[in-house]
């Protein structure tokens, strides 16, 4: 029996989710509620399409010789890892057509059938929100102790991972959270990359559309200069 998920939408030739040039597939649910989240339309397990993962490598595989040596499929979402058995199979698939694989992810769970979807990963986006364990929850509904399982999981593997946090002025966008990253970071010597991205408003049009509250709509978008601050003191050695 073909294997079967539910996706909300592709992005054909997306350059900011992983190396190079990449097929994006975004998934349809998230577990996580997520204050500061800029997708809302693919919380709710229900709706979008449902697609076998055939029919996904088929539409990635059509962008092939725009990857490059470094592009490839990401799966987004969403919540990727929410459904691992689909997201397993589309990236086997893909790896037998040699094509590189990634999934962005906030690795709120480990189970069995995530493992096995991980071993047909080759780069981890891994979304650590907030470096304080109340910040997490208040702001996700999960835990962080989770996603440092998680991570603990990708360096016994060695999959190569890149942390991603969106920086949120009056929440995370102090000095101290990001020494508490870089002393995470530190632990990890399969994290190849850490990337600081700024929180944008752009998502409120799709919350007004949804008709549901932003969380976050008060809160400004950080500046040039606090992001390149930021962005320097994490690099700093």
């Amino acid at each position: 029996m073909a294997v079967t998920g539910r996706i909300n939408s592709f992005q054909s030739l997306g350059a900011v989710d992983g190396p190079g040039v990449r097929f994006v597939v975004f998934f349809k649910g998230c577990p996580l509620h997520c204050r500061c989240c800029h997708n809302p339309e693919t919380i709710p397990f229900s709706g979008g399409e449902e697609y076998t993962a055939h029919d996904i490598v088929k539409k990635a595989a059509r962008y092939k010789e725009y990857f490059g040596e470094n592009g490839g499929i990401t799966l987004s979402g969403g919540e990727p890892i929410a459904q691992p058995l689909f997201a397993a199979e589309i990236l086997k698939l893909c790896k037998a057509k040699g094509i590189h694989t990634c999934i962005d992810t906030s690795g709120y769970t480990l189970n069995d059938e995530v493992k096995e979807l991980l071993k047909y990963t080759d780069l981890v986006l891994l979304d650590i929100k907030y470096t304080n364990p109340e910040d997490y929850k208040k702001n996700t509904g999960a835990e962080l102790g989770k996603v440092l399982e998680f991570l603990d999981y990708l360096k016994e593997k060695d999959i190569p991972t890149w942390i991603r946090q969106v920086i949120i002025p009056t929440v995370n966008d102090s000095e101290e959270n990001i020494f508490k990253l870089k002393e995470i970071i530190s632990r990890y010597p399969n994290i190849k990359k850490t990337e600081l991205l700024p929180f944008r408003k752009l998502c409120q049009t799709k919350y007004d559309n949804l008709k549901i509250e932003f969380p976050f709509k008060d809160i400004p978008e950080p500046t040039k200069e606090r992001m390149q601050f930021l962005k320097e003191l994490i690099e700093k050695a």
